[in-house]
């Protein structure tokens, strides 16, 4: 699929650019060329789409397709439904407010919140330009897993005396954005959407690929796994853990996925340490702890914590 924009790139560095092709600094520049451009590309056609079918789905209707399903099938919406509804982390707390003042368990609420920053448009396509299709759907389907694990661990321990400051007579605004909306009219603002993403991104995306980039270009191929390969048994879980206090998008960590595994790392542990920075992020802590006591808060991020170590455990067993 991105045969010719690799030809291209190529023909940009090793041709226009007169750059020497075995040399380190044109393999960095060749890198940073294709992904740059490879990511940007996927990024404006996909999430165009993603959010043409968010318009169908406000918080209002998320609430009431997940209100009509049984216990357990409600979890599988939840999740299901955050994976297509991204919401942002600042967020979380007016649909975690939300959703529980339409009566969804805390449970399945939980299910929703894990799913919705883990597993995001911008790291799908990432991860699908870098890395096909299998690795794409092995990462959505643990991370689907995981938010639907952690939703009903969280409801069988009856943790709903552990929220603080609920009230319970208060609402979130509707959504302006609902089925009765005309076509051109979604496909505005799926274009001014697409369009607010890419300005928020294109930042990380560059840092990001720069750093990949240069770990591509000069760090020796035999450095990295030495230290974080897959028979190193500590790997995931101090990927997960350094992953927690860092705060990034994944399109700024996502290149550093890509370069680190070309030189060496197990594909497991880039990937914990990627969702531990999205999933986990300090900010989201800071911020649930406004409507969570301390102890649903542990007991949240261990759960996800330990359902990312599993994934990345899993990731390294299945891809070597």
């Amino acid at each position: 699929m991105f045969k010719p924009l690799q030809m291209f790139t190529d023909w940009l560095v090793y041709n226009l650019m007169a750059m020497d092709k075995s040399s380190r600094l044109s393999g960095a520049v060749n890198f940073f060329v294709f992904d740059t451009i490879k990511i940007l590309i996927l990024l404006v056609l996909i999430i165009y789409t993603i959010s043409i079918i968010r318009t169908f789905l406000s918080p209002e209707r998320v609430r009431e397709i997940i209100l009509k399903k049984s216990h357990f099938s409600a979890h599988l919406w939840a999740a299901a439904l955050g994976i297509i509804t991204p919401f942002c982390t600042c967020s979380a707390i007016p649909l975690f407010i939300g959703f529980l003042q339409s009566g969804i368990p805390l449970g399945v609420t939980f299910s929703f919140l894990v799913a919705s920053p883990m597993i995001n448009e911008v790291a799908v396509i990432m991860l699908l330009g870098m890395f096909g299709f299998k690795v794409t759907a092995i990462y959505i389907l643990s991370g689907y897993i995981i938010a639907v694990a952690s939703g009903l661990l969280i409801g069988a321990l009856d943790t709903e005396h552990l929220l603080k400051g609920f009230d319970i007579s208060k609402r979130i605004n509707n959504t302006v954005f609902g089925v009765k909306i005309t076509a051109t009219e979604r496909s505005r603002y799926a274009f001014e959407y697409m369009k607010g993403i890419i300005k928020t991104v294109w930042p990380y995306v560059l840092i990001g690929i720069g750093i990949g980039a240069f770990i591509h270009g000069y760090v020796p191929a035999d450095f990295l796994s030495k230290y974080a390969g897959a028979d190193k048994w500590y790997a995931v879980p101090l990927a997960t853990l350094v992953g927690i206090p860092l705060y990034s998008n994944a399109a700024g960590v996502i290149p550093l996925v890509s370069a680190l595994t070309e030189k060496g790392v197990s594909l497991g542990t880039t990937l914990s340490f990627m969702m531990a920075v999205t999933g986990l992020s300090l900010p989201e802590f800071i911020i649930l702890s406004r409507v969570m006591k301390l102890k649903l808060l542990m007991i949240f991020f261990s759960t996800v914590g330990v359902g990312i170590m599993f994934t990345g455990f899993l990731f390294n067993f299945l891809i070597r």
